[in-house]
């Protein structure tokens, strides 16, 4: 017969203690080393970031085909004697550039342009070595999170295809009678950049919470606001497109009026183009060209009125704000757009409207990424 306990003695005391309940599969994943990666992939946004604003500044100065050759391991070295600028220089010589356009140019004025276009080609190595390193790095050590390979594999892969686009770029210029590359290859190349830029800004957004936190978060998605958000980036990128085509034939140049076009709403001659068709115009025509693109920049301030109104209701002040700050850098976009058209394109009006077109494609996307993952306020903190 068991003995008698006290009333003061614990129900179970003496038995083993009870298990605790185990974590949901989304807890017992791999997190790695997220706080790692997100640094090493902000890194990676700040060189793509400043990739894009040296890519334009080659190119304003006339510099991209300064090379005409492409040697991805080789070609990191620069001429280091005379000599090796003397060949160099004679290269570019038999280019159509220099042959149409800089017949003349001395080797001092080479060197200038070259040093451009070799900082370019440099820049685009160090990230694919900062790139591996990193990658590579995090997966010898296993700590890359479940399911994250493919996703920072793609970031690479996606950067080694833009590395043979860029040739396809500028092998474009150094034939024929091209004094500059062909825009739709430059739109391709510029097209691609952002796409990088995008892919790296999402992930980063993506690790600055577990996977738990955004799987709560997700809960509250703001459907409607996430689809304008979708609809204004994917536009966005299309004017981002317009942009290269525009820079690629220098129509920023060719009508410095605003809001009309050297006196008329339409340009004329707008489909014409020397021993081309018409539908070559739309590539080719510095007039429509600068036509659709203010066109489109009209068109897409108004779809961002649109956005900046949904997103002003949402029930998330860091989304609120979030939408505030997108719709205050349209506005300075819209501003440095004409002002670029007004100047002719000076460089450093240019490449100003260029970096605001980076800042503003990752506004948009980080207020597209807090539609589909909201932060939830407090009331008693003031943040709801």
């Amino acid at each position: 017969m068991a003995g008698k306990r006290s009333i003061f003695e614990e129900v179970g005391s003496g038995t083993a203690a009870p298990v605790a309940p185990a974590g949901g599969m989304i807890g017992a994943r791999s997190t790695g080393a997220r706080r790692g990666i997100r640094i090493w992939l902000l890194v990676l946004f700040l060189l793509v970031a400043t990739m894009i604003a040296v890519g334009g500044l080659t190119r304003l100065t006339d510099s991209g085909l300064s090379i005409t050759e492409w040697r991805p391991v080789t070609g990191a070295l620069p001429p280091m004697d005379e000599a090796a600028w003397a060949e160099e220089f004679a290269k570019y010589q038999a280019s159509p550039e220099y042959q149409l356009q800089n017949k003349g140019m001395s080797l001092e004025a080479f060197k200038s342009i070259y040093w451009w276009e070799w900082g370019h080609r440099q820049l685009g190595r160090v990230i694919g070595l900062v790139w591996a390193v990193g990658f590579f790095g995090f997966l010898l050590a296993r700590k890359i999170p479940a399911g994250w390979t493919g996703r920072l594999l793609g970031v690479g892969a996606l950067g080694g295809v833009q590395g043979a686009i860029g040739w396809w770029m500028v092998s474009s210029g150094l034939k024929g009678s091209m004094v500059d590359v062909a825009s739709y290859r430059l739109a391709t190349h510029l097209g691609i950049a952002f796409v990088i830029l995008g892919m790296i800004a999402w992930y980063v957004f993506l690790l600055g919470r577990s996977e738990a936190a955004l799987l709560q978060a997700r809960r509250g998605r703001e459907a409607k606001l996430f689809g304008l958000t979708t609809g204004m980036m994917h536009f966005l990128f299309l004017q981002v497109v317009l942009g290269a085509l525009v820079a690629g034939i220098d129509a920023g140049r060719a009508f410095p009026t605003w809001p009309d076009m050297n006196g008329q709403f339409f340009p004329a001659d707008a489909f014409y183009v020397p021993n081309g068709a018409w539908w070559q115009a739309f590539f080719e025509n510095p007039g429509l060209v600068q036509f659709i693109h203010r066109m489109s920049g009209y068109l897409l301030f108004a779809f961002g009125v649109v956005v900046w109104l949904r997103g002003r209701r949402s029930p998330h002040a860091v989304t609120r704000v979030a939408v505030h700050l997108v719709m205050a850098m349209l506005l300075a976009q819209v501003a440095l757009g004409i002002f670029a058209a007004l100047t002719a394109a000076q460089v450093h009006v240019a490449i100003t409207h260029q970096i605001g077109a980076v800042i503003l494609w990752v506004l948009v996307i980080r207020a597209r990424h807090l539609a589909q993952y909201p932060v939830a306020g407090s009331i008693r903190e003031g943040t709801a």
